[in-house]
């Protein structure tokens, strides 16, 4: 969006172009224009500016179309701001859902003047109006030629939305801390440039960064490392980020550039809080939070680079009680996951290779396609479910990162098998999800006493482990102790300082024994709270039942 004194300013530089433009049109239009008309400038003028490597071109009313284009006034669509913006719709439905950017109306002492944004074509995709692509030749307006249709269409193959310059962009719409920190990045991966890199200016550092084009400003310099008030020349792109949490408790928050820093931000928000788990054949327990930081930002940075921004959408990080989605538009690139994860494929090709080239220089992202693998490993080195991976809709990729164990028995295998495959890990995963998995595929896992059960009844086994001499079998529904669900309480009394009773029975409730009843369960959480009371650990703060107030005792 344009202010109004930018608006008087980029008209007065329009008016005193030597000549009208392919991508700047003025009509006087002093009382009416025909729609007709107007979608067939709409299209030219949009086709136009895509062939310039423009980000919008203009249609102006109000204005004389001959030297020295004088301010006379125009009355189109005087009756209210409610009848230019139904203009948008009514120019959408006859140009395959695309309209202007923006409508601006300047009283000008001279008269009225309209200033109609309109968007560059989509690379691939030439702007029609019912079904006919116009152009320019000069300043007359004729059918796009052959040449020039072909032009926009190859560029699905071809263009780099990440590599566009935004030409009104300098180094003063990039974030200070974010260029710092951009900088110690960049150094620390690249210990060849420490000598020379104090006598670098900040355009040196960007261009050997690749964060820019021979000191031009990129659309992936504004989405790294731009201030939140120069997101407008990324227009229409939202450039933004969602976080939105969908428990008991609803919220949501925006962030925009720069994503160097506001990833670490969104981090943030997520209730990542610590919980303890007890192997039952180890006197220490095992502490662990339910999100490691590096999947995440892994997943979330890898979101950014993938995300197909031609089509103006949001990237998406929904936290549900035990576990993270993330969204990004446009489907899997190139390749499968099981390419990365057990064939380390190398990709072939990126999506925007300019940001993902930036990405690397700043030690976000892995090119070599590692990042996807070092997620499962992590995962595996927790003992947490493998990272899922939605591909079923082909505009959207989704990853689900989950923030709790599912089956004891899992993880358990996990820790006393350090030598299973990576592959091996995987199946034991889709078991323990009640996934289906291939007949053949569990011969050996049968062979190994991992997996038990008549197909396709098929459950992780229940392994005999040795404890002080004695056999004891442990089955998927043995509870953990109860210092296990104390602590997780006391963790979530250290971060949130409060918590409600109803808080605490979402977080255990899924965590006790599955042998136990509803009720059964509902009065072990009451009970455990009693019990943390007793020994002095908690107190309560006020209310009853579930809405009764918990709160760390002072001194614990």
């Amino acid at each position: 969006m344009y202010t109004e004194e930018q608006l008087k300013q980029k008209l007065n530089e329009f008016r005193e172009l030597p000549s009208e433009t392919e991508w700047l049109e003025f009509k006087a239009a002093r009382s009416s224009f025909h729609s007709e008309d107007l979608g067939k400038y709409f299209s030219a003028l949009s086709n136009e500016a895509n062939l310039k490597s423009k980000h919008s071109a203009w249609l102006i009313f109000g204005v004389s179309d001959k030297l020295p284009r004088d301010i006379i006034g125009t009355n189109y669509r005087k009756s209210g701001k409610r009848c230019l913006e139904s203009l948008k719709h009514e120019v959408a439905q006859h140009a395959n859902g695309i309209t202007f950017q923006e409508i601006y109306e300047l009283n000008l002492l001279q008269g009225r003047v309209l200033m109609f944004q309109i968007p560059a074509a989509p690379a691939g995709m030439p702007t029609n109006w019912k079904g006919h692509y116009f152009g320019r030749d000069g300043e007359s307006l004729v059918p796009l030629s052959l040449q020039e249709l072909e032009s926009i269409r190859n560029q699905a193959t071809q263009h780099d939305w990440s590599a566009e310059i935004c030409p009104e962009a300098t180094i003063q719409d990039l974030h200070e801390d974010a260029l710092r920190i951009a900088r110690d990045k960049f150094l620390a991966k690249h210990k060849r440039f420490q000598p020379e890199a104090a006598d670098w200016s900040g355009e040196t550092f960007l261009d050997k960064a690749r964060l820019t084009r021979k000191g031009k400003i990129t659309r992936s310099a504004l989405l790294l490392l731009g201030k939140p008030e120069s997101v407008h020349h990324l227009t229409p792109h939202p450039a933004q980020i969602t976080w939105k949490l969908d428990t008991e408790e609803k919220a949501y928050e925006h962030f925009g550039p720069p994503f160097l820093l506001t990833v670490e931000d969104l981090f943030n928000r997520i209730r990542n809080v610590k919980f303890r788990f007890h192997p039952f054949n180890r006197l220490i327990p095992v502490e662990l939070t339910k999100y490691e930081v590096k999947t995440v930002l892994e997943a979330l940075n890898n979101c950014i680079a993938h995300q197909d921004y031609t089509r103006n959408a949001r990237i998406v990080v929904t936290e549900k009680v035990d576990k993270l989605t993330l969204q990004n538009i446009g489907g899997f690139y190139d390749g499968t996951v099981e390419d990365y994860v057990l064939r380390e494929r190398t990709p072939d090709r990126y999506r925007n290779p300019f940001l993902a080239q930036a990405m690397v220089s700043l030690d976000m992202i892995d090119t070599m396609g590692m990042g996807i693998r070092r997620m499962f490993l992590e995962q595996r080195k927790r003992y947490f479910p493998m990272p899922e991976y939605d591909l079923e809709d082909q505009n959207h990729v989704r990853i689900t990162i989950y923030g709790k164990l599912i089956d004891e028995n899992y993880s358990r295998i996990l820790m006393e098998e350090q030598d299973l495959s990576l592959a091996d890990v995987i199946l034991l995963d889709r078991i323990q999800k009640n996934q289906s998995v291939e007949r053949t595929l569990l011969k050996d896992l049968r062979r190994r006493k991992l997996v038990e059960g008549r197909y396709p009844n098929v459950y992780v086994s229940a392994k005999i482990a040795k404890t002080t001499g004695k056999e004891v079998e442990y089955t998927k529904h043995r509870a953990f102790d109860n210092q296990y669900y104390k602590d997780l309480v006391i963790s979530f009394l250290e971060q949130y300082k409060q918590g409600y009773s109803k808080d605490f029975r979402s977080l255990l409730t899924d965590k006790l024994s599955d042998t136990l009843s509803d009720k059964q369960k509902k009065d072990k959480v009451r009970n455990l709270l009693q019990e943390l009371v007793r020994e002095e650990k908690i107190q309560n703060a006020g209310g009853r039942g579930l809405g009764a107030r918990w709160a760390l005792k002072k001194g614990h």
